[in-house]
């Protein structure tokens, strides 16, 4: 290969190098100025309730485990667990988690630790640990039921941002009466968190705001992205 060719490749690379850079620091940009608006907040709290609520007493309270445990989101999908069934004292309880080779049971069992301290009794509480994701999670709870299911009221507990891709994934498993019990987070009061001191900045939509609705965006569109291939896999 002479000196040209590989001048020739080098430029090639370079021009194509340039053009991704400026595309992605594009799209940051779109991301960034979207970040002081409310769209993302928006976006965001529609998929945790356009699947809607459910309008009759659950038969089965149906947990999905999402990070596992501990952590911040295992624990909001817990409380949000235990308030629904101390609602609905008659549902049954299952916790879906992937079983997980390294601890066994235990990321479950921690779960089930969680609903038990807020008042659940254990009797009601069963796991699916089988499924690897929310399709083979509904499915496999759906066999579980599989004469019942279209009479049964499911609730799912869950993220806001899963709500959608889960509600509808368990209608498409053959449960037809299903609602979300998304697990959203409560704000701190604003009063009580601003820095009253004049050397420091006092407003929240930068220092708090500017940065939660950039998470917000990287959510939105992750689950996006996860609907469109739930989608095209015939799976919703």
């Amino acid at each position: 290969m002479n000196l040209q060719k590989v001048k020739t490749i080098v430029y090639f690379l370079l021009r194509w190098l340039k053009i991704v850079l400026i595309f992605i620091g594009f799209i940051f940009l779109i991301f960034w100025i979207l970040s002081f608006t409310d769209i993302p907040y928006y976006a965001y709290h529609s998929l945790g309730t356009s699947a809607g609520k459910l309008k009759q007493e659950p038969n089965i309270i149906v947990v999905l485990g999402g990070s596992g445990m501990p952590s911040p989101d295992g624990f909001m999908r817990c409380y949000y667990a235990s308030k629904a069934a101390q609602q609905f004292p008659l549902s049954k309880i299952i916790i879906a988690l992937p079983f997980n080779q390294t601890d066994s049971f235990k990321q479950l069992h921690l779960m089930q630790k969680e609903l038990i301290i807020h008042g659940v009794d254990s009797l009601r509480i069963s796991f699916e640990p089988m499924g690897f994701n929310t399709h083979s999670q509904a499915m496999n709870i759906a066999k579980r039921f599989d004469k019942e299911k279209s009479t049964l009221s499911v609730l799912i507990v869950t993220s806001p941002e899963h709500m959608y891709r889960a509600v509808k994934t368990f209608r498409s498993a053959g449960f037809t009466n299903v609602g979300g019990e998304p697990a959203f987070e409560v704000p701190s009061d604003e009063e009580k968190i601003k820095n009253r001191h004049n050397k420091q900045i006092k407003s929240l939509s930068f220092r708090y705001n500017m940065w939660s609705y950039l998470n917000y965006e990287l959510l939105v569109l992750r689950e996006y992205v996860a609907i469109a291939y739930y989608w095209v896999m015939g799976w919703i």
